[in-house]
């Protein structure tokens, strides 16, 4: 397969569709952007894709909480076309507002016990800013094998990944299923430190993968920066550290199966 297809969820309220539509074309993949009606109404079919992205935005203006009626619409009309693109180990990104509908809905970070979640930002109000984020596991499809930092802007207010038992977090990390943490400049962890863990998520996560490493969800936006000159100091010689070699290894997944 040379040129995997991508399925890009749109729900009223998502506004990072089109840069994540830009990201995957950047890597040879064939976007295609298509709302929730159009695939309950039957126009579009799943199994004609190989890709899965749910973008960033703000779907039915959060009206429930971040998330929570887009997780609604995925348990409730899609359940098994979902589950099937899971299971079949197709790969699947959920970005910022995707990243919540994926944990409300249950599908990260698949916990044999325990819960996730993605809650208010710990200082109590929205973050956008840029951060560093360090690829930790070799199990996710989407971080494997990748040496450079990301550095891309957040912009969320409910970005929080708190577990609902400590001994989880040791779960996750023996499972290699922390894919991103947010780091200093140089690499180093955040360890809680504000701002460069934003929104005071337990282990500095910025990102997890569901136990096969198919599925990831992240708070952070890396489809804003796949060129250099998106970064904001980029006239000031500061460049690299690009968030496309996330979507590259995405695609080469697909196109391997």
């Amino acid at each position: 397969m040379t040129q995997p297809k991508v399925l890009i969820l749109h729900a009223d309220g998502s506004n990072r569709d089109h840069e994540a539509a830009q990201a995957f074309a950047a890597c040879g993949a064939e976007p295609d952007i298509v709302h929730l009606n159009q695939l309950r109404a039957r126009e579009k079919h799943w199994g004609n894709y190989q890709i899965l992205a749910l973008p960033g935005g703000f779907t039915y203006a959060d009206a429930l909480g971040s998330g929570k009626l887009w997780a609604l619409d995925l348990n409730t009309y899609f359940n098994e076309e979902v589950r099937a693109f899971v299971e079949s180990g197709k790969p699947v990104i959920g970005i910022c507002n995707g990243f919540q509908a994926l944990v409300k809905s249950g599908i990260l970070p698949a916990l044999s016990e325990g819960r996730a979640t993605l809650t208010s930002n710990a200082e109590g109000h929205f973050e956008c800013r840029w951060v560093t984020l360090r690829a930790q596991s070799q199990v996710c499809v989407w971080t494997r094998d990748m040496n450079d930092l990301i550095q891309c802007p957040v912009a969320h207010g409910e970005g929080r990944f708190m577990l609902e038992n400590d001994d989880d977090l040791a779960t996750l990390a023996a499972q290699d299923q922390i894919a991103l943490i947010y780091t200093y400049a140089d690499g180093t962890a955040a360890n809680g430190a504000y701002p460069i863990n934003p929104n005071g998520s337990i282990g500095d996560i910025a990102g997890v993968c569901n136990p096969r490493g198919n599925v990831l969800g992240l708070m952070p936006h890396p489809e804003d920066h796949i060129f250099a000159y998106q970064h904001p100091r980029w006239m000031r010689g500061e460049c690299g550290r690009l968030g496309l070699r996330l979507f590259e290894n995405g695609v080469r997944y697909a196109r391997g199966m």
